[in-house]
C-alpha cells in the first residue's frame, strides 16, 4: 500500500490527477486553499497500488508518493 500526499498549497484543483488515477482513489476538496482553489485531496488508500500516475500528471508538482 503506498501513501500519497498533496500539497494543499500548491494545487489549483485541475484535476488531472483524478482523471489518471486508475483506482478512483483521489477527489476535489470542498474547502479552499490560499489561492481560493478547490484543491485535490486523497480519498481512499486501500485501494492505492502506487503507480505514480497522479504525480506524474501534476502540472503543479504537488504530489509525492511513497511505498
Amino acid at each position: 500500500m503506498a501513501r500519497v500526499e498533496i500539497n494543499i498549497e500548491l494545487c489549483k484543483g485541475c484535476g488531472l490527477c483524478i482523471e489518471a488515477c486508475p483506482k478512483g482513489c483521489l477527489k476535489i476538496s470542498s474547502g479552499f486553499n490560499r489561492m481560493g482553489e478547490h484543491p485535490a485531496e486523497w480519498g481512499s488508500d486501500e485501494m492505492c497500488t502506487g503507480c505514480g500516475l497522479c504525480a506524474v500528471v501534476c502540472p503543479d508538482c504537488a504530489i509525492s508518493i511513497y511505498k
